[in-house]
């Protein structure tokens, strides 16, 4: 058939229509596949308007993983005459065989206009990457409301993988290597912390999720989880040992003599806002002497972490009855600590102080 394009494609159905799926050459995304970029109304395009932050992110992506990178498939309606030629009329290779549409019939994305877009901008970056493939589910066209609708259904039940998950299975990112390597490390973490979820239910003997203990290292060991060197790793599982052996609740809940549950209840210490004022602390502690770790942290045991002490944590990391969970919270629990263990306190931390003063000050005047 002249002027048409054709691709090798397995033919399925759904809804008792047949679709198709086809393997694109990368070189050819940015061509074949259009999407509405004009100024149309929403009620006239078939999908959202293009987000220019998400297209740099996803190509960076692409160029720099190039030899382990995954893309999901893309989803397109043609506009145009398909024609499926089977391999076998029966048998089962009568699903299997070549489809051929009109190369200016017109294509749209239903699904994937970012991961479009991002490769166009990644095969400038790395050409080499043109004869690679990407899968397109490929439907026939039949018009606007359609198109919307196959919008509307492809995204409304995606769901983000939760942030703990998301740092379980990111072995790329430093920080997230951090994480796992320190839970195989710290016994304690490897017992009770939350590897799925990123919210505690009342229900499970779990202490703290796992992107909790990610948020701790970005402040203990910083976003490249480098901040001290080839031993970060090393230090980190070292402070949060010695952070245990100053904690008797932990060793409580660890001997079975009392619960998860009890603990989020009675204490501040088992929320995630203490656990990232612990990585403050962990940053400043090694960075004072790594030697002495478990000699600076000594006052930890004395410390009274229950949600009655009003003086040391109401303003601080509670707000009435409720945790706060801000940065600000963060760094006012860490600054409690810092004078409780006898750490010079960051600018960071000082400017929380000054806030958490001020406030304070404003409240007696009234």
């Amino acid at each position: 058939m002249a002027n048409t394009f054709s691709f090798e494609a397995i033919r399925g159905i759904q809804a008792r229509t047949a679709y198709y799926t086809i393997m694109v050459p990368l070189k050819m995304v940015p061509r074949l596949f259009l999407f509405d970029e004009g100024d149309l109304p929403a009620d006239l395009r078939a999908q959202r308007v293009l987000s220019k932050a998400r297209v740099p992110q996803i190509a960076s992506y692409l160029s720099g993983n190039s030899g382990e990178y995954i893309l999901s498939s893309l989803c397109a309606s043609i506009d145009g005459d398909l024609i499926f030629e089977p391999a076998s009329p029966d048998g089962p290779l009568r699903n299997v065989g070549l489809l051929s549409f009109p190369m200016d019939a017109k294509i749209l994305l239903n699904d994937g206009q970012h991961r479009r877009a991002a490769i166009e901008e990644a095969l400038r970056e790395c050409p080499e990457l043109e004869s690679e493939t990407i899968s397109v589910v490929v439907f026939a066209d039949r018009g606007l409301s359609r198109s919307q609708q196959m919008f509307a259904d492809l995204n409304k039940n995606a769901v983000r993988p939760s942030g703990s998950l998301s740092v379980l299975y990111n072995h790329r990112d430093p920080l997230a290597r951090l994480t796992s390597d320190v839970l195989s490390q710290v016994p304690f973490f490897g017992r009770f912390i939350e590897r799925e979820k990123t919210s505690i239910s009342n229900r499970t003997n779990k202490l703290y999720t796992l992107s909790s203990l990610n948020q701790a290292h970005e402040w203990l060991a910083g976003p490249a989880a480098d901040r001290f060197g080839v031993e970060t790793t090393q230090l980190t599982s070292l402070f949060w040992n010695a952070v245990y052996d100053r904690m008797p609740d932990w060793q409580r809940l660890d001997a079975g003599a009392i619960s998860a549950c009890e603990l989020r209840h009675e204490t501040v210490h088992a929320h995630g806002v203490m656990l990232q004022a612990l990585g403050v602390v962990g940053a400043a502690a090694i960075e004072k002497d790594a030697v002495a770790i478990p000699e600076i942290l000594k006052p930890l045991s004395e410390v009274d972490w229950s949600r009655r002490n009003l003086h040391l944590w109401e303003g601080r990391v509670l707000n009435g009855a409720r945790i706060a969970g801000q940065r600000r919270a963060v760094l006012l629990g860490a600054a409690a600590l810092f004078r409780t263990l006898g750490l010079p306190l960051d600018q960071r931390v000082v400017a929380a102080e000054e806030s958490f003063d001020d406030t304070a000050m404003q409240q007696d005047a009234a």
